[in-house]
């Protein structure tokens, strides 16, 4: 199947071949002629499946085949969960739509000079591309026009619902015309998100695409079992110092804990830097621009941070805390192996992360081989069937607890990150996201 039996229309091809782009992928095969039909759509895609394309490329060719009504305000809304993740869509908009006459597209994202934007917003746009907390704060101001709003795309929605952002979704999405076609990608559609798509689409073309980035196989797996955290930082230090790391994602579970491990890599003499949400967005742009100029090596970032980040020479993501999510594992380990490159996919995991390990097995089909590290001891995986009494009551100790101490406290032997995290995360509130 080519881009041309989609019937897609030459500027969008020309875009497409210059870009590379040479064949649909499964979901833009499936997503592109129901967008173009006018059909709402719910898509189960990851990212690293060509999703982006798949609804940017019929919104640009509804926009440029039918005439815009006057005044102002958006023909199309791209709402997503991070302001990396928006920048990225703005860009690839600007990219396929290159060859479209005067096509304007805006962003607005927490983090930046209101002024500017209320100045964008005063204009027509064809495609506004915006996070849900920034583009709330203007909509309550009433500084967006929705009389022209033709199309609005929920991308990444699983991800701003576990962000906290279900509330401002549907008081946007309240506001919106009746008439609008609507459109969502998701990693998945079960609990909260089902509800949401029952609300927000009318009898919508559903798509799922089974292949995920974990069964690519490209991205080489493999498993550290470690006893403490103490241990899993060397591990890491020593993987980047003697292994073949060319640029590396690290993932870490909170956002102090990114600042210090990013901290501790730098002090070994790598060119390291956090990335999270407390960061303001001057310093993330700058972040992102020294990563991908290849000035820092080793990216320290948490989920939220590094979505929409696509740097084609990441040869190793880390997973140096497991994630709260089997989708997010996907997510991480889909930001290596990209066009055409191999990667690798390295995790540290204790004992108590077996389960999650095991979760994350199962969503993706696949046993992730246990390895030792040259001059560590290779701990062995823990039996599924382990029977484990509670602290003091007469079993073995733990990796990381002395004997007869209890369960160990956190900060005290123990990884803190299996303390009770607060909901949502690294979430970046309204006007912050």
């Amino acid at each position: 199947m080519s881009f041309a039996s989609l019937n897609l229309i030459s500027p969008l091809l020309r875009a497409l071949e210059a870009a590379g782009h040479e064949n649909p992928t499964p979901v833009q095969a499936s997503a592109i002629p129901a967008m173009l039909a006018g059909r709402d759509v719910m898509a189960s895609a990851q990212t690293g499946t060509g999703k982006t394309a798949a609804f940017l490329l019929p919104t640009l060719q509804r926009l440029e085949e039918r005439p815009a009504q006057a005044g102002r305000g958006p023909r199309a809304l791209v709402l997503t969960p991070t302001r990396e993740l928006a920048t990225q869509v703005k860009e690839a908009a600007e990219l396929y739509g290159k060859e479209l006459r005067h096509l304007r597209i805006g962003a607005i994202v927490g983090g930046v000079p209101y002024p500017a934007q209320q100045k964008l917003l005063q204009r027509p746009l064809d495609i506004l591309v915006a996070t849900p907390g920034r583009f709330l704060d203007h909509m309550e101001r009433g500084r967006i026009d929705f009389a022209r709003l033709e199309v609005v795309i929920l991308d990444e929605a699983d991800r701003m619902l576990d962000m906290g952002f279900l509330a401002d979704v549907e008081r946007i999405m309240a506001a919106m015309p009746a008439t609008r076609q609507t459109v969502m990608f998701s990693a998945t559609f079960e609990g909260s998100i089902a509800t949401l798509a029952a609300k927000l689409l009318k009898n919508p073309e559903r798509i799922r695409v089974a292949a995920t980035e974990a069964n690519n196989a490209k991205i080489a797996q493999q498993v550290h079992y470690v006893s403490d955290v103490a241990q899993k930082k060397a591990m890491l230090l020593a993987l980047l110092k003697e292994g073949p790391v060319g640029q590396a994602i690290v993932f870490t579970g909170t956002k102090h804990g990114a600042d210090r491990l990013a901290t501790a890599i730098g002090h070994s003499g790598h060119s390291a830097a956090a990335l999270h949400g407390d960061m303001r967005q001057g310093a993330r742009n700058r972040t992102l621009a020294q990563f991908r100029a290849g000035a820092v090596r080793v990216l320290v970032a948490t989920d939220v941070a590094a979505r929409g980040i696509d740097v084609a020479a990441i040869s190793h993501v880390f997973n140096y805390d497991l994630p709260r999510s089997v989708e997010d594992y996907v997510h991480r380990i889909g930001r290596t192996g990209r066009a055409g490159q191999s990667g690798s996919a390295i995790s540290f995991a204790t004992r108590d992360e077996r389960p999650a390990l095991k979760r994350i097995e199962r969503f993706t089909g696949q046993q992730i081989p246990a390895l030792a590290v040259a001059g560590f001891p290779l701990i062995e995986a823990p039996a599924d069937n382990e029977r484990r009494a509670p602290a003091g009551r007469g079993r073995p100790p733990r990796f990381g607890e002395r004997a007869g101490a209890g369960r160990p406290r956190s900060g005290q032997g123990a990884d803190s990150r299996f303390a009770r995290r607060p909901a949502g995360g690294d979430r970046q509130g309204r006007g912050r996201a």
